[in-house]
């Protein structure tokens, strides 16, 4: 049985409750709201679900214990937890700070765009949101594209949502973090099932639901299977917050006497409970609106800040479904950016030996220089690029398409064959009579997940030639 200490400096959840409410937190974001159901309904509706609820208990699973139990046995934040487990891998550490010190501006603008709609559905100007505006030059564009292209307002709301992260680290781990989790994670949860059994009482919601749920097979082919596959492969890192460092820093905050599977087993279920509820709400509305058109659903970004609103302008007391949405996804964007930040400040404050007041300001500078960037990105500097993309969408995708596999795989390595497997299990087996899925973790961490990562790496690749 291990005997490695807690860094005294980190502070800790309360309980098992509050951990799981805020490891799950940090999973339930706007993957899950979003990008989830219109990867469902691109790829075969039940039968993405399927491939996905596998790989969710498997390959999932078996990633997300793994950097938990690294963080509990370590107690260390990301730029240590990696190095303490094997000094030859302490470079994974820095890559493992760098993915949340990316991802947390760019997160930020997007929550800034989600607090703007919230605030016009909230006030009964919904229409606004659904509707299109007139440029000086006299080109009609959506309402998203003209508000993403002024960079006053975005600027004005990517610092509103920034501040409201700041707020909650600054109050710690129990007094924010995990208070914070406790409270806003069962309104998400409530709010969800409500607007989801709201949706399926509209008039045409449950061919929709039946679109969303059962399998397709229709052209069904070795392709299309490898395609399902590496997208839901690549979700799961989206909606369980894999390789992103945030699991081995909250689990350096987590009790020793709570039991490692079991809590990540909860939070799996949290997870992808939610995701499948975001597709219950928006495939059957997103369908009844089009007409049973299901390109209208593959529309990323756009599905959530165009086609949405004007689903909501269409439904009946739009305004206040529409409020109730936006504020469903803006709590589930804010317990994910929070985790993001915790994470990078954690690693600051360790590295630097700072209090976290100095670590969260270190922290609001770096984010604030790169979050405009993103914002600039849309607007005044739209002609300025990264081999073609806009600074958001190259922020997205070297630390989600590039990164955060590599980094993963890198873990799988380290694990299976460096630290053996042993490393993990010893720590699951603190204060536990038994790891009921050693068989399962064993094969996945040693064979099934490094190939995994080896195809979400690729396929961005191979689907350009």
């Amino acid at each position: 049985m291990n005997k490695e200490k807690k860094n005294h400096e980190n502070s800790s959840f309360g309980s098992g409750l509050g951990f799981i409410l805020a490891a799950a937190g940090s999973a339930v974001g706007l993957g899950n709201i979003w990008r989830f159901p219109y990867l469902a309904a691109k790829y075969g509706g039940g039968f993405f679900l399927l491939i996905y609820i596998i790989l969710a208990v498997t390959f999932g699973f078996s990633l997300m214990l793994t950097e938990i139990a690294i963080g509990r046995r370590t107690g260390k934040s990301v730029l240590g937890a990696y190095k303490a487990v094997d000094p030859r891998f302490g470079f994974m550490g820095w890559v493992a700070a760098a993915i949340p010190a990316l991802i947390l501006p760019y997160y930020c603008v997007i929550g800034g765009w989600v607090l703007k709609y919230m605030t016009l559905f909230a006030t009964g100007q919904g229409r606004i949101a659904a509707g299109t505006t007139v440029t000086e030059s006299g080109e009609s564009m959506s309402f998203f594209s003209s508000f993403i292209s002024s960079s006053g307002g975005a600027t004005l709301f990517f610092l509103i949502y920034l501040l409201l992260n700041v707020a909650v680290i600054l109050l710690g781990v129990q007094n924010g973090i995990e208070r914070i989790s406790k409270i806003l994670m069962p309104v998400l949860f409530l709010l969800i099932v409500g607007i989801a059994i709201y949706t399926m009482t509209l008039d045409g919601a449950m061919e929709g639901a039946a679109y969303y749920l059962l399998p397709s097979f229709d052209d069904f082919t070795a392709e299309k299977l490898f395609k399902t596959v590496a997208a839901a492969s690549s979700q799961l890192f989206y909606s369980m917050s894999i390789a992103m460092g945030i699991l081995v820093t909250y689990g350096s905050y987590m009790r020793k006497e709570d039991s490692l599977e079991k809590c990540v087993r909860h939070i799996e279920l949290f997870d992808t409970g939610v995701a499948f509820l975001a597709g219950l709400i928006i495939v059957p509305s997103v369908f009844v609106f089009s007409g049973g058109d299901p390109e209208a659903l593959n529309k990323g970004p756009g599905l959530m800040f165009i086609t949405l609103p004007e689903v909501f302008g269409s439904m009946p007391f739009g305004d206040f479904i529409g409020a109730a949405f936006f504020i469903l996804v803006a709590l589930a964007a804010l317990t994910s950016s929070i985790s993001l930040m915790e994470t990078v400040v954690a690693a600051v404050m360790e590295k630097f030996r700072l209090s976290r007041v100095k670590a969260c300001i270190a922290v609001i500078i770096i984010t604030l220089l790169l979050g405009m960037l993103s914002v600039l990105g849309y607007s005044d500097w739209s002609e300025v690029t990264i081999i073609g993309m806009q600074f958001l969408d190259f922020f997205d995708f070297i630390t989600n398409s590039v990164m955060m596999p590599i980094l993963a795989f890198l873990t799988c390595i380290l694990i299976a064959y460096v630290a053996k497997t042993k490393y993990v299990e010893e720590e699951v087996l603190y204060g536990e009579k038994k790891f009921a899925a050693r068989g399962m973790y064993r094969v996945m961490i040693r064979f099934i997940c490094p190939v995994c990562m080896i195809i979400i790496l690729i396929t961005p690749f191979v689907t350009e030639i």
